[in-house]
């Protein structure tokens, strides 16, 4: 069983989010702050927001899996988002491992966007990812360097948007965080 957080715009709905949160082994919860501002962003353009705590986080059952049950947990999810909300078109968020994870799930669910915040391209296989994808990152973060980010996405010719000041948990940064991800995925 998972634990995970569901909101729906109802009358406004237009797609489904799945969005997932960093590393459970290090306190990477549903609770997250920036996975919290990724699914309301989602959720004011119309998007039922699914914020799932991958197994062993919270009150999911399991235990933390290097990212191949995580992949799993995520594929659950959309089945059950779509079994809930129909045929809706998806979008994929994730943060830090949470990117990592994303990235594996767009690999056996196709979906319209993704977005992936402060991807942990140094410590994970963060492989190639579709050309439309929305990478963002902070200049300051000290957990996934920038130039790590930049090296890992010029070799698949994506563009990286750069959130000037922020860390790897965009503190005081969250609101520029959101804009930027309400005005990429609005369209």
């Amino acid at each position: 069983m998972l634990e995970a957080v569901v909101n729906d715009p109802e009358e406004k709905r237009r797609g489904i989010a799945l969005i997932a949160h960093p590393h459970p082994q290090f306190g990477g919860t549903l609770e997250n702050k920036v996975v919290y501002t990724l699914a309301k962003s989602f959720f004011e353009l119309g998007y039922v927001t699914l914020r799932p705590n991958f197994r062993g986080a919270g009150k999911s059952q399991g235990s933390y899996d290097e990212g191949k049950g995580e992949t799993q947990d995520m594929l659950v999810v959309a089945e059950y988002a779509k079994d809930q909300f129909g045929d809706l078109p998806l979008a994929l968020a994730g943060f830090s491992f949470g990117a990592f994870v994303q990235s594996r799930v767009i690999k056996q669910l196709p979906a319209e966007k993704l977005v992936l915040v402060a991807p942990a391209v140094e410590r994970f296989d963060v492989g190639g990812v579709p050309a439309n994808t929305l990478v963002i990152h902070g200049d300051r973060d000290d957990v996934v360097p920038l130039a790590a980010v930049l090296a890992w996405a010029q070799q698949q010719e994506l563009r990286v948007m750069v959130v000037s000041g922020a860390g790897h948990f965009f503190h005081g940064r969250l609101p520029q965080l959101k804009q930027i991800v309400f005005d990429s995925c609005r369209y």
